[in-house]
């Protein structure tokens, strides 16, 4: 059996990375240089390599335009409940968000094309050249990445704060953004109001759960009819309300999970005749640039989404060793326009 090379992690020279991969050093230093010629699983090795021993290989590999002085990848899981496309509005807020605050770092931000769908995915995406990854959402990936989170990857996540946790999330409270925008429409004496969103995706459950909250304190009933499942984009809301309207469901408002699903819900209800928000009021969730500028302009809970992006950056270039620090929730606001009435 042969014996690994004993490797001292101050001066461990490119001979022994290459040793320890089982690989030439024209290979090791090929995949340092991100070579198409080496496959992707060898190029994960070497970097991994790379790292555990110290090696500063950063300064063997192409520099970038401006010499960053670091390197964050962002990675986005499917499916998202949001379809995980990143044309989604809001996604692209959050993305401007995590741009903007690496760019006051002077660090570079790598838009990944993988979608992890498994600890295995997850476990291969930490073994890039990236000071650390992002990962846009948990999707169905809680578990996994409370496995990630025993090992020494270096990652923050953007979403819902889960039970049982062990990794590092930043999300908005949704939890209050539902419950502070149901409460405002019972404040304006709505009774029958709408829950309209996909229940999947963690973000929406608690945006619902929100919701429930505030029918309870305005002592109003939980009506199953009334919660309607939507996807993230505005022809499945759309559909949702055609339906409720179809089946003739008295109702006077509408909390969307998102602003896409908002405006479908506008567009439904004006394409039935109804006024907005004279007959229904809706509030949508997001505050995406379009909300302001649609006809009704939505009234809608606002995520802070460059507050985001500063805690993502930060969670991941300011805290010592392998910690990322502890999970935390930015304040949502309400923002009252045109749709709800008051």
């Amino acid at each position: 059996m042969s014996r690994k090379p004993n490797v001292s992690r101050r001066n461990t020279r490119l001979e022994d990375l290459a040793k320890l991969a089982g690989v030439s050093i024209s290979t090791a230093s090929r995949a340092l240089n991100d070579s198409p010629a080496v496959n992707a699983r060898t190029k994960q090795l070497i970097w991994k390599l790379a790292r555990e021993h110290d090696y500063p290989f950063r300064r063997y590999m192409p520099a970038g335009p401006i010499g960053a002085d670091g390197v964050i990848a962002l990675v986005t899981p499917r499916p998202q409940g949001r379809e995980g496309r990143l044309s989604d509005p809001f996604f692209l807020e959050l993305l401007a968000g995590v741009g903007e605050a690496a760019r006051e770092r002077d660090c570079d931000v790598i838009l990944s094309h993988f979608a992890p769908t498994s600890y295995d995915d997850l476990s291969a995406a930490m073994n890039t050249r990236a000071d650390g990854v992002i990962f846009l959402g948990q999707s169905f990936l809680h578990q996994s990445l409370n496995r990630l989170a025993e090992t020494d990857g270096r990652f923050v996540v953007w979403g819902a704060e889960m039970p049982d946790q062990l990794y590092c999330s930043v999300g908005s409270d949704n939890l209050a953004g539902g419950r502070r925008a149901t409460l405002h429409l019972a404040r304006l004496g709505r009774k029958r109001i709408v829950f309209l969103g996909d229940l999947d995706p963690p973000e929406a459950m608690q945006r619902h759960r929100g919701y429930l909250e505030a029918l309870a304190k305005a002592g109003l009933e939980v009506d199953p009819d009334l919660i309607m499942e939507a996807h993230f984009e505005v022809e499945s809301a759309e559909a949702s309300v055609d339906s409720l309207i179809r089946r003739g469901v008295d109702f006077d408002g509408v909390v969307c999970a998102s602003d896409q699903i908002a405006l479908g819900a506008v567009r439904a209800l004006l394409h039935a005749g109804l006024r907005v928000p004279e007959d229904v009021s809706v509030i949508g969730f997001d505050n995406v640039p379009f909300s302001r500028y649609a006809r009704p302009a939505l009234s809608t809970i606002a995520q802070d989404t460059m507050k985001a992006g500063r805690l993502l950056v930060s969670k991941l270039l300011d805290n010592p060793g392998d910690s990322v620090g502890r999970s935390e929730r930015i304040p949502t606001d309400l923002i009252v326009r045109e749709s709800c009435g008051g």
